[in-house]
């Protein structure tokens, strides 16, 4: 009886021990397997977590990379989570069809940039947008600018870039030769001869990246509705207009195309800065989202936003008011509680101020109080004295169109007709596709 009970005393302890070294190998299987959940687990040890970005701004990287690298430093210290962040950062041309395949193919990044203007439309409605109207950033925006990140009555975004541009001017030239920025395209044309008669060139070229001439686009179609065809926008979108109704604009297009830089279609964004910043040309068709990359080629360059003639009425020369570049969330990410994290650390109490500073971009939130640009200001006056318009809603699609039409344009292997029905044709698709 006795050697029963020590057998059943031997095999109850073996149970035991063995038991007690299962349960010790399940944590650590729980700590290995659970690398998404953005969670610690209970032996305290940190998570990793993968987060994939997108961001097509890829003259700004040494920018990201260093706020990334405090947000990932402030993940650790807060929350025991050791993020990897793989950003990608495509040029401005192939960024939107890369992102629209990874976003179809169920590849979607966790954190996203897009148009707020021009895609947020599209990309809600296909579902690609997470609801982020209770994030923290939220209270902290200024009044003017939620709307622009706000469809359906949900903000899907948080904005990076609130932009007021038409074209860069070098203010010393100017200055130099008695010249004021023009209000209409007759008083352009003088500036232009003048500028011919001192050995200056008038305009930068820059059109090796599609999306830089297009931005004529956006600039005609705005003064133009805000002027003379109101309801341009609205009958594109209900198949009842056409960019027949545009050809004006090239007039100021043929104007800058036949006294600018030599090589345009070889010079790129960049390029333009750096040709811009030596005093190439006195004038780029460009947006002041370059003044960083213009900046460090010449720390010392005077340059002003001034708003773009397209015609003689002087009341069609108006400043563009924008929200561009913006970081989404995807609905799908299996990291959204860190990805939130991200996109309320752009916005950040501490670290948002200098960020914005560094970006050269402007003040769009209560957190943000440093100074105002001297190019911000004065595209500001404009918009004080009432000659600003809101960026029209055209698709990115025929954003593409044009920027790819323009290229062939000015190389004379397209005519005016050719691209106002490529655009037509273009917007066409774009209802098919989005009824």
């Amino acid at each position: 009886m006795k050697n029963k009970w020590k057998l059943l005393l031997s095999a109850i302890l073996v149970v035991g021990l063995l038991a007690g070294c299962g349960s010790g190998g399940g944590s650590s299987s729980g700590s290995a397997n659970s690398g998404d959940s953005g969670k610690t687990d209970t032996g305290g040890k940190a998570q990793t977590v993968n987060l994939k970005v997108f961001i097509a701004q890829p003259r700004f990287k040494e920018q990201y990379d260093k706020y990334i690298a405090d947000f990932i430093a402030k993940q650790k210290a807060e929350k025991n989570i050791d993020v990897k962040v793989q950003l990608e950062m495509p040029n401005a041309d192939n960024a939107p069809q890369i992102l629209k395949t990874r976003l179809a193919s169920n590849d979607a990044p966790d954190v996203f940039s897009l148009h707020a203007v021009n895609e947020v439309p599209t990309f809600y409605k296909a579902g690609y947008l997470e609801d982020l109207s209770s994030q923290p950033f939220v209270d902290k925006l200024l009044d003017s600018v939620k709307p622009s990140v706000t469809y359906d009555d949900k903000v899907v975004a948080v904005p990076l870039e609130t932009l007021s541009w038409g074209y860069l001017y070098n203010k010393q030239i100017f200055s130099d030769l008695g010249l004021t920025p023009p209000a209409t395209l007759t008083e352009m044309k003088a500036v232009v001869e003048k500028l011919k008669e001192n050995n200056i060139t008038p305009f930068v070229l820059s059109y090796q990246e599609a999306w830089i001439p297009q931005l004529f686009l956006p600039l005609a179609v705005g003064a133009l509705t805000e002027t003379d065809n109101s309801d341009f926008v609205d009958r594109m979108y209900s198949d009842n207009g056409s960019f027949s109704e545009m050809k004006s604009m090239f007039e100021i297009i043929d104007l800058v195309n036949a006294n600018g830089t030599d090589k345009a279609l070889e010079v790129s964004g960049d390029d333009g800065a750096a040709a811009f910043a030596a005093g190439k040309g006195a004038m780029w068709i460009q947006g002041p989202w370059y003044a960083e990359t213009i900046l460090k080629s010449n720390p010392d360059l005077d340059f002003g936003v001034a708003p773009l003639p397209i015609n003689d009425n002087p009341d069609a020369t108006l400043i563009n008011l924008s929200t561009s570049t913006s970081l989404a969330v995807s609905p799908t990410s299996k990291n959204k509680e860190v990805a939130l994290d991200l996109v309320n650390y752009i916005l950040d109490e501490n670290d948002s101020n200098a960020f914005f500073q560094s970006l050269k971009f402007n003040p769009l939130a209560t957190v943000h109080t440093f100074d105002s640009y001297p190019w911000v200001n004065d595209a500001t006056e404009y918009v004080k004295a009432g000659k600003s318009y809101q960026d029209p809603r055209i698709p990115q699609a025929v954003k593409d169109e044009v920027g790819k039409g323009l290229q062939s344009y000015f190389a004379k292997q397209m005519s005016q007709e050719d691209v106002l029905n490529a655009l037509d044709k273009a917007w066409k698709d774009f209802n098919k596709v989005n009824k």
